[in-house]
């Protein structure tokens, strides 16, 4: 598998990265796990988990701690049949 390096135009092959490997717990039965990804300045990211919880869509407890992304880039490996759509905003830089 290849990836794509940003601002190199280059793709490198993935079976020289070290992946940070997150949990993946199962979900609930009558439920359907959706993973929400912000990547951005951690005042930016924090921002956005506050605004979220102010709209009581999530708590700010339920979130990861904030991960700093590593040279080699990330790596999103999706289950059969998934599917992702991304939002891309310009939100104003947080204070």
């Amino acid at each position: 598998m290849l990836c794509y390096i940003p601002g190199t135009g280059c793709f490198q092959s993935t079976r020289s990265l070290k992946p940070v490997l997150l949990a993946n717990t199962q979900s609930q039965p009558e439920r359907e796990r959706l993973l929400h990804l912000v990547i951005g300045s951690p005042e930016g990211v924090r921002s956005v988990i506050h605004t979220l919880h102010k709209l009581q869509y999530a708590e700010q407890a339920t979130w990861s701690q904030v991960i700093t992304i590593p040279e080699s880039g990330i790596l999103i490996t999706p289950e059969q049949g998934e599917v992702f759509s991304l939002l891309r905003r310009d939100a104003p830089r947080a204070s």
